[in-house]
Order: structure tokens, then C-alpha cells, then sequence
């Protein structure tokens, strides 16, 4: 009886493209961050996965993820009215995204946000 042979480049082969696909589909997720809206405060923001959700005046709330658009590091810190990416020292404004201080030139990146009874959501959903 012939049984279908599999070599052992064909095997590895395989799983490799398998892990690869899954992987990817994996990082193909845009990230999402749930929060009570009384967890941010007015006036600063809070750091939730991988995005920052201010709320710039009260009932007004942005998000923008935490990837520093100067090199890809992570923003970590919130400071009041800014937030901080330690690596190089870009500090951002958090009403507008733009860059206050540090090498940075652009703004960070904008995440889609709602606000739903007392419940924010931020990024795709």
C-alpha cells in the first residue's frame, strides 16, 4: 500500500507557513481599550494596553495609540496635560496629539473613540 511521503523540508515547510499565518493575522489586530469613563481624568489621560485615553475637558474624550511616532517606542508616562515616551523624551500634548517637546515632529497617532453610559471605548470595534 503506498502511503504519501512527506519530507522533512516539506514538513517544515508547512509549519512554518502556518506560524507565519497565524502570526501575522494575530498583529493584523488593531488594538482596543475599554475604560470607565470616571477612571480618566479631566485635564490627563490614562494608559490602557496600547492606547492613551484623555479626556481633555470634561465629556470631551481622544485617544491615540502609544506608539511614539519618532521611533516606534512606547509612550509610557502621563504627566498632567502631556504624555511622555521615555526612550528619547518626546512629550506630547494630549488635546491635540501634537509634540510639545523632544524630537518628535509629528503628532501621535489618532485612535476612533466613544463614549457610551460611562463607558469608553477606544480604537476598532
Amino acid at each position: 500500500m503506498n502511503q504519501p511521503s512527506c519530507s522533512r523540508r516539506t514538513f517544515l515547510l508547512g509549519t512554518a507557513t502556518t506560524f507565519a499565518g497565524a502570526f501575522l493575522a494575530a498583529c493584523g489586530e488593531a488594538p482596543s481599550a475599554e475604560v470607565a469613563a470616571t477612571q480618566v481624568p479631566v485635564g490627563s489621560a490614562v494608559i490602557v494596553d496600547k492606547i492613551i485615553i484623555a479626556q481633555p475637558t470634561e465629556g470631551q474624550f481622544v485617544a491615540y495609540s502609544t506608539t511614539c511616532p519618532h521611533q516606534g517606542s512606547p509612550i509610557t508616562q502621563v504627566d498632567g496635560s502631556t504624555v511622555k515616551c521615555p526612550s528619547h523624551g518626546s512629550v506630547f500634548d494630549i488635546a491635540t496629539g501634537a509634540p510639545v517637546s523632544g524630537p518628535a515632529t509629528t503628532g501621535m497617532t489618532t485612535v476612533p473613540v466613544s463614549e457610551n453610559s460611562g463607558t469608553v471605548v477606544a480604537g476598532e470595534q
